[in-house]
């Protein structure tokens, strides 16, 4: 039977398939797919398995997570992603992200405003002489 990831992905499905291993954290189907479908939209589904292919089965999860969150951070925080999040102390909005990735709302997920991301502009410029 072909798991969640290569079910939504129309790909056939093989007893080790690397999108099964990914997946495990997710406990509701429906939130695998959503997952699946937002990570090879944002990656690109060659690329998702070009970083899985070289990574252990057991840690095929954690690095599915991490793409997960930095696939979100990336759209909500086009320049410095879930790092930049993170460092702002405005990582609650990577983790409300993902909830609505999961929940199947990735679509509507879009950059956050800069006043609401800590963003300055005029500090943060380059000036030129």
């Amino acid at each position: 039977m072909s798991c969640n990831g290569c079910r939504v992905l129309r790909k056939g499905c093989s007893e080790d398939c690397m999108l099964r291993d990914c997946l495990t954290w997710i406990q509701n189907p429906q939130a695998q797919a959503n997952a699946t479908v937002f990570v090879t939209k944002f990656f690109g589904r060659a690329t998702l398995m070009s970083f899985l292919s070289p990574v252990h089965p057991n840690q095929r999860s954690c690095l599915f997570q991490s793409l997960m969150y930095e696939a979100v951070g990336r759209t909500i925080n086009p320049v410095n992603g879930a790092v930049g999040l993170l460092w702002t102390g405005k990582w609650q909005f990577c983790q409300l992200g993902v909830e609505q990735v999961l929940r199947g709302n990735g679509g509507a997920l879009t950059a956050l405003p800069d006043q609401l991301l800590g963003v300055d502009h005029d500090s943060s410029s380059i000036h030129h002489q």
